[in-house]
């Protein structure tokens, strides 16, 4: 059913990794210009990968163990998307008198893990739930 608990935390972790990616800055640069990711094509494209993860996986809600996969490669995408975030914002130059300062945008990708984990949590509830009942049968 789409009414699941799980479907609530994939819902809100496509909205962290579709709709707030495009407004909150990675960081800001030494020219107070902030730097979205949609500067860099490989954010993009692993950003796409997730979005897209976790629509396919509140699609297909009959398939348990596949949503539960799903999930964990989203949660592999996420991390590799985070290490690319910390790697880019500690190679900032700081050594001027203008500090370049880190935006929010970058720790997102901990929000989205957060909500895949609690997700992948629910999904497995109710696949053991679903195998307690069968075993009644």
């Amino acid at each position: 059913m789409i009414q699941r608990v799980q479907t609530i935390y994939l819902i809100l972790t496509f909205a962290v990794t579709s709709i707030l990616m495009f407004f909150i800055p990675l960081w800001i640069t030494v020219d107070a210009k902030p730097y979205y990711f949609m500067q860099n094509q490989l954010y993009v494209i692993l950003l796409g990968l997730s979005t897209m993860l976790t629509i396919v996986s509140v699609i297909s809600y009959k398939k348990r163990q596949n949503q539960f996969v799903m999930g964990r490669l989203n949660i592999i995408l996420n991390l590799i998307l985070l290490g690319l975030f910390v790697y880019h914002s500690l190679n900032l130059s700081g050594e001027t008198p203008a500090v370049s300062e880190k935006g929010i945008g970058m720790f997102l990708p901990i929000v989205a893990i957060v909500l895949l984990v609690l997700a992948n949590k629910a999904i497995k509830k109710d696949e053991d739930l679903v195998k307690s009942v069968d075993r009644l049968r």
